[in-house]
């Protein structure tokens, strides 16, 4: 049986102070795969093209002027050759183990399209955080229904992997959308089948004030309702579960935001 080829996409931009954690978080991995490991970096001044140059021969790299996060990652889409695919964002990690855990499972169920697991989250020290979140996605994921998905994106970026034939039935991200590109995806990628999950952590997801996640909630959220309303049916339950549910989130966050504000942690 011929082994798995993973190819793993990581967007730069000035990110030299975690990116390095994220490089050997993915070059670490061993199992029965093959890995080609791309980073697109949208031409950094911070460092971290150094980084790159002392990791060329185990990773391509590319730097250069892109349209965003998600044209950088469809860069390194089209140029990857794996039969399954993934990207990991410079401030994250995966976890040891990840790819062989993949590999083994879309090797097990040959009708699998894409899978997705629990996640840590950590802060910018590697420190676990949040892990009420994180128990919190555990319970919704193992509940899924593509109805459910589309009331809440509950699935963890960082720990999505899909086969190449997928994305070629789905299409690429769309890069007209800056936060909720990933939702998108996920929930065209729903259309072809249910993901499968694993409840054993794949990565762990950085948040910090200055995140994208962390300085934009609030553009996120619009983002997300405008996703959801290219899929969902014209149901206005539906539609009201999911503007009540963003509002939720959004004042969870600034109250959040707040405190910490208080504490003079912001």
């Amino acid at each position: 049986m011929s082994r798995t080829r993973i190819s793993i996409i990581t967007p730069s931009l000035d990110q030299a102070r975690f990116i390095e954690r994220t490089i050997e978080s993915v070059l670490s991995q061993e199992g029965e795969f093959d890995l080609e490991y791309l980073v697109v970096d949208g031409q950094s001044t911070d460092g971290t093209l150094d980084i790159l140059r002392n990791a060329q021969g185990r990773l391509r790299f590319t730097s250069e002027p892109d349209r965003g996060q998600a044209d950088a990652i469809n860069k390194g889409l089209r140029a990857a050759s794996g039969d399954v695919l993934a990207w990991l964002n410079s401030d994250d990690v995966l976890l040891p183990g990840a790819l062989d855990r993949v590999a083994r499972t879309f090797a097990a169920d040959r009708r699998a399209q894409w899978l997705h697991s629990s996640c840590e989250i950590i802060d910018e020290g590697g420190r676990p955080i949040r892990r009420w979140i994180g128990r919190y996605k555990d319970w919704r994921s193992r509940r899924y229904s593509y109805r459910s998905l589309l009331g809440e994106n509950f699935i963890s970026q960082m720990t999505v992997f899909w086969r190449r034939e997928a994305m070629q039935a789905a299409g690429l991200l769309d890069d007209s959308l800056h936060f909720a590109f990933d939702y998108d995806f996920w929930l065209r990628l729903g259309r072809l089948g249910d993901p499968i999950y694993l409840r054993e952590k794949l990565a762990a997801f950085r948040w910090y004030e200055t995140s994208k996640s962390g300085a934009t909630f609030s553009k996120q959220f619009a983002e997300d309702y405008q996703v959801f309303l290219r899929h969902a049916p014209p149901d206005p339950f539906l539609r009201l579960r999911k503007r009540l549910w963003n509002g939720q989130i959004v004042s969870v966050y600034r109250l959040m935001a707040a405190l910490r504000a208080t504490r003079g942690d912001a």
